[in-house]
């Protein structure tokens, strides 16, 4: 099952970071005193009681007011954007707010939007180093959450407590009912920025006016499942709301509408990211793309309005290529919603994604492959002290599928360079067909026994 989600939020400065690197465990996003420092989407498996949950670092919430230049309808507006967008996407939201600084205008703004919601919450005063300092929450409960709890992210205090209670709150899945339903569908994620024809796209693959269309950028306010089935399977279609930059606030709506696209990728199996030919391959596509990979989700690219850019089609291609360079796999597919084009290739294209998503290779063929490729090029000498002795690979095996994940046992774990890595990667998915899939790798060193492959 995939993991609940829970959106760390809160105006900037208060903290938010640090305590997702106690949650993480290590520093995983940038810590600094200056407000905004938090830039990209920033996510975080973790294990809270015997189960997995995804703990999501957020940009600060806050208006475009500088020195008193923005009234209360700016703050008003980009609270309202984008703490809907964290708190709709998220199964629970940790508030933080600042325990040193007090109750501040910017909180309360922020609260009256996060209590419209029905999803659990806790409001957190960080920032609340010593017992002595836990006067210092009561002017907080004016906010009227039923739980306020202090925590010092710094330190510790109190923050897995906040945690371990909030998602003892989740529902907890019903696998038996969850495995039945759509038991055989594949579940497919349409992401992108707003208006490059995700709905569109979804229309003309369902034949039907079934999502609305709107020339205005953000009409999709949430997630839509469409089941569509055909004489070869069932397609679960999500039609997501698009990745939003409302006017100014570029970071903090990145950020926090990557939300969007990590919930869908996360209910999904294979991944359409949804590109408008006509203004390019932008930064945020090249941010989703990497998204996708990262979370182990099959994808492919749909360049869509194709038929807008025919004279000049190669660079546009190439461009793509160019800026894909670290998911070269990834197929790139040419179409267009409004015509039709190629659209008839989009769902044999999904199968075949989920197909590599899905697949395992029998022990021996896959130590077959191993004996090839390592024979073919051999790794680079080891190095301990001021002695070189060979790498020496003995045998693999898969462990996991979506994505296929194998364990390679070898003389030195360590001494494997990242680009022998990409080689392996690259002749296992030639050898086993695993275009669009990401393809994980665990290397671990044990000592030799008998003959290598």
């Amino acid at each position: 099952m995939r993991p609940s989600l829970i959106a760390i939020v809160g105006r900037p400065n208060v903290g938010k970071s640090t305590l997702f690197n106690r949650f993480a465990g290590r520093r995983r996003a940038l810590v600094d005193d200056h407000p905004g420092l938090t830039r990209d989407r920033i996510a975080e498996e973790v294990e809270v009681d015997g189960r997995r949950v995804l703990v999501v670092d957020t940009a600060g919430l806050e208006g475009r007011s500088e020195r008193g230049r923005a009234g209360a309808e700016d703050l008003h507006a980009a609270v309202q954007a984008q703490a809907r967008i964290a708190v709709a996407e998220a199964d629970a939201v940790l508030f933080v707010v600042d325990g040193q600084a007090g109750l501040l205008p910017e909180d309360a703004a922020i609260a009256r939007e996060l209590r419209r919601a029905s999803r659990p919450l806790a409001l957190v005063v960080n920032k609340i180093d010593t017992p002595g300092h836990e006067a210092r929450t009561a002017e907080f409960h004016r906010l009227g959450f039923e739980r306020v709890r202090p925590i010092s992210a710094e330190h510790g205090r109190g923050a897995w407590e906040v945690l371990e209670e909030l998602v003892a709150e989740l529902p907890k899945p019903d696998d038996a009912a969850q495995a039945e339903r759509h038991a055989d569908a594949i579940h497919v994620a349409l992401v992108g920025r707003p208006n490059v024809g995700k709905s569109s796209l979804v229309n003309r693959l369902v034949g039907s006016e079934r999502v609305v269309v709107s020339e205005e950028a953000g009409t999709t306010r949430d997630a839509i499942d469409v089941v569509l089935e055909r004489e070869e399977g069932t397609y679960v279609l999500v039609d997501t709301a698009g990745l939003r930059r409302p006017g100014r606030q570029d970071r903090v709506g990145e950020r926090l509408s990557a939300l969007v696209a990590l919930r869908s990728i996360e209910r999904a199996e294979v991944a359409l990211l949804v590109s408008d030919a006509s203004q390019g391959f932008t930064e945020q596509d090249v941010h989703l793309a990497g998204l996708v990979r990262e979370r182990g989700c099959a994808a492919a690219v749909l360049v869509n309005k194709w038929d807008l850019v025919a004279d000049r089609g190669s660079g546009v291609r190439d461009e793509i290529r160019e800026r894909l360079r670290f998911a070269a796999d990834m197929p790139i597919l040419t179409v267009s919603a409004r015509s039709g084009l190629r659209s008839e290739r989009i769902l044999p294209l999904v199968a075949r994604l989920s197909r590599a998503a899905r697949t395992r290779v029998p022990t021996a063929e896959l130590n077959r492959w191993l004996h090839d490729a390592v024979g073919g090029h051999e790794p680079a000498m080891a190095q301990r002290g001021t002695r070189r002795h060979p790498l020496r690979f003995f045998y693999a095996t898969q462990v996991a599928v979506r994505p296929p994940t194998f364990v390679l046992f070898c003389s030195e774990a360590d001494a494997v360079k990242p680009s022998y890595r990409r080689y392996l990667e690259n002749r296992l998915r030639e050898r086993f067909d695993l275009a669009g899939t990401p393809v994980r790798f665990q290397l671990r060193a044990r000592e030799r026994r008998g003959r290598q492959g």
